[in-house]
Order: C-alpha cells, then sequence, then structure tokens
C-alpha cells in the first residue's frame, strides 16, 4: 500500500472536500487527529491534524504557502480532469494552474483547502507524437 501523509488545519473540512470529490474513507485508520481518505484500494491519504502531524516530524515542517509536493491522479478522460478540478474548485479548493494540454496528454491541476496541489491528467496512447 501507499499512504500518503498530509498536514491538514481542520480534518473535518478535509474529509468533507475529499468526500466530495468522490473518494471514500477508511474509519479504519481514523482517530481525534488522523482521517484515512481511500484513493485506489492500495493508496490511501491520511490527513493529520497540526498536532498529530508535529509527532511524525524530525524536522521543520514546509512553510505554508508553498509547493512540497504535487500529487498526480490518472483520469480516464479529458472531461474527468475537467469534472475533478470543478468539484475541488466548487469545494473549497482553489486554482493551481491553467490546464495543460498537448493534444496526447491533458491534465488540470488544483489546491486543496490547505494548499497541497493535486493533478488530474489524461493521456491517449495511440496519439503519442512519434
Amino acid at each position: 500500500m501507499i499512504f500518503v501523509n498530509l498536514p491538514v488545519a481542520d480534518k473535518e473540512r478535509s474529509k468533507g472536500f475529499f468526500t466530495g470529490l468522490g473518494f471514500a474513507l477508511n474509519p479504519d485508520f481514523e482517530d481525534e487527529g488522523t482521517a484515512c481518505v481511500v484513493l485506489e484500494e492500495n493508496i490511501v491519504v491520511l490527513v493529520h491534524a497540526p498536532e498529530k502531524w508535529a509527532r511524525f516530524l524530525h524536522s521543520e515542517a514546509a512553510p505554508a504557502g508553498t509547493t512540497e509536493v504535487m500529487l498526480a491522479l490518472s483520469a480516464g478522460s479529458r472531461e474527468e480532469c475537467d469534472d475533478l478540478r470543478a468539484r475541488a474548485l466548487a469545494g473549497g479548493g482553489a486554482e493551481y494552474a491553467p490546464a495543460m494540454d498537448l493534444g496526447f496528454m491533458y491534465g488540470t491541476s488544483f489546491r486543496d483547502p490547505d494548499g497541497h496541489v493535486w493533478e488530474a491528467s489524461w493521456m491517449d496512447p495511440a496519439s503519442l507524437p512519434s
């Protein structure tokens, strides 16, 4: 399994944001400071309230407003990319960058309510340039 750990200001707000994107929660990995968002069967995001996050760190946390990582999700179509971005913006996310359209590859991006950058990408292997 892959466990992506992210600091969040408000665990409940994060749960609402990610379920609004269509992801499920796994209560087996939830406690007072952490919630578990299931992206796929073997990929989950653990969102941690500040006090809980600090217990995992052995260095300084990334300053607010910086981009420490971009999390990319595979999409089945251009429309799925656009839909995920639209739901993210409607659910409290923010703009990050304009859509990337290379013809054979398309992607959208957004920031979640805590500023983490997410991307949805679609690629048509049959249209790859030779």
